[in-house]
Formats: structure tokens, sequence, C-alpha cells
């Protein structure tokens, strides 16, 4: 099975295949950031350290919410991003309250 390693919080979870990063992070306490949950947000926004080949295809909403350039530095949506192998991944504490707001504004749009 793979593990995934919350390298910012200093976890690491074994996981059943294809199994989603946010959720895992939420249902372990990995301490990944979020709002929303769907990709409308994008604060789960987390940085392959290791194992990139070992996740799912990139999604329109990591496109959108992300663009070409975060996501060729290796950023993903945990919300929107899968494993199939060992994963270590870490994310910023400087950006959470600046991502917060821009998440709350993303989701009052969406909402209207």
């Amino acid at each position: 099975m793979p593990i995934i390693t919350f390298q910012t919080s200093g976890k690491s979870i074994e996981v059943p295949q294809d199994a989603n990063l946010l959720r895992t992070s939420i249902r372990h306490e990995g301490s990944v950031p979020f709002k929303c949950g769907g990709g409308l947000c994008g604060t789960c926004k987390v940085r392959i350290v290791d194992g990139n080949g070992n996740l799912s295809r990139i999604m329109k909403k990591e496109v959108d919410r992300l663009g070409q350039e975060k996501l060729d530095q290796g950023f993903r949506l945990a919300c929107q991003t899968f494993v199939t192998g060992d994963v270590t991944i870490a994310w910023g504490e400087q950006d959470i309250e600046r991502l917060n707001k821009i998440a709350q504004r993303r989701i009052n749009a969406a909402i209207q």
C-alpha cells in the first residue's frame, strides 16, 4: 500500500491505492490547510516533494486554480489528487491567511 508523507506536519500514513490527499489529511490529521475541499478555493495547494509520478492526472480545476507555472513547479491541489504510490508533500504556513481570503472570495462567487 502507498505511503503519504506529510513533510510539513511530520506524519506518514499508509493508504489504500487511489486515496485522496486531502481526505487522507483530514482523516489522519495530516494538517493540509483547506476551506472547501472541492477545487474551488485553492487553499489545499501542496508541493510534491517526491513521488510526482505516483499521482493521478492533473485535473482542470487544478489548471484553473494553480496555473501551468505552479503545476510545472510541482504544486497540486490536495482535494483533486489521488495517490498510486508513495508520495511526499509539503505546504507553506506563510500562505494560509492570504489563501483563506482568496478562498472565501471564490466560494462566495461560486455560490452566487
